[in-house]
């Protein structure tokens, strides 16, 4: 994971994660109720630059990371303009119907993904889950034993991968070679499915064990003292001011510089 690891830490990482959340739910509630193509285009715009200004990573490596989510826009909005209903036909070719409805809905939809995505990568980018969970614990009274089991099982993730790259690794070394086709995938399935599982369910009976005799569970998980303490700070100001700010910028640009000046896709 040190691949993603940010260059440097911008202000953005300093506050703390439970207003973050707070927020950036706001935002994506926005972003749903959002009906207006010019609106959701700026939304994109200024909140990529968002991203790009205060992540901390690099550029490429911020590129890379956002190929899926333009996957997701072309497919997302393609569907949308090739399938979507509408009367002013543009072009038509068997199942293939683009009309002028569409065509404006899928841009929307594409749009919409594309502010989606910066959004949750400005959150997941700025924002270690250890701070996350312990922020929750602390300002939100999230149990304790959900809290940690969570942080647990993030830990656990590598472990898993090292696991199937040793069993990988073991099955080449003794000649194992697999069959292909159908049944080839479905015999590889089962000679790293079990083991793998086996691993992963003697390994979470520990950590279970582990967090028991420590006291993670029930009432008494409750009252405990903590080694990071989650505080409030200036920098929450700062967010809500700036995300806020973000959403109240795009809204007018939206208006005063409209890119389409159709209004509702919906209508």
């Amino acid at each position: 994971m040190s691949f993603w690891k940010p260059e440097r830490l911008t202000w953005l990482h300093r506050a703390n994660p439970v207003v973050k959340l707070g927020v950036l739910v706001g935002l994506f509630l926005m972003t749903v109720l959002t009906h207006d193509i010019d609106f959701i285009l700026y939304q994109a715009v200024v909140f990529t630059v968002c991203l790009l200004a205060l992540s901390g990573i690099k550029l490429s490596k911020m590129l890379l990371l956002s190929v899926p989510f333009l996957i997701a826009f072309l497919s997302s909005s393609t569907s949308m303009m090739l399938f979507g209903r509408g009367e002013d036909v543009w072009w038509q070719w068997g199942l293939f119907r683009v009309t002028e409805e569409s065509f404006y809905r899928g841009l929307h939809l594409g749009f919409k993904g594309i502010t989606f995505a910066a959004e949750g990568l400005l959150f997941v980018t700025t924002t270690s889950s250890v701070a996350l969970f312990y922020g929750l614990m602390q300002k939100l009274k999230l149990a304790p034993k959900y809290a940690y089991s969570f942080m647990a099982s993030i830990r656990l993730l590598p472990m898993v991968w090292e696991e199937y790259v040793v069993r990988r690794q073991a099955l080449q070394v003794r000649g194992i070679r697999p069959i292909r086709g159908v049944k080839g995938a479905v015999h590889r399935a089962g000679m790293y499915a079990v083991p793998l599982l086996a691993q992963s369910i003697r390994r979470a009976h520990r950590v279970a064990a582990a967090m028991e005799a420590k006291k993670f569970n029930g009432e008494t998980g409750k009252h405990r003292t903590y080694y990071y303490v989650s505080r409030f700070t200036v920098y929450d100001v700062l967010i809500v001011l700036l995300l806020a700010g973000a959403a109240c910028i795009s809204y007018m640009i939206a208006n005063f510089y409209p890119w389409f000046g159709i209004g509702d896709v919906r209508f």
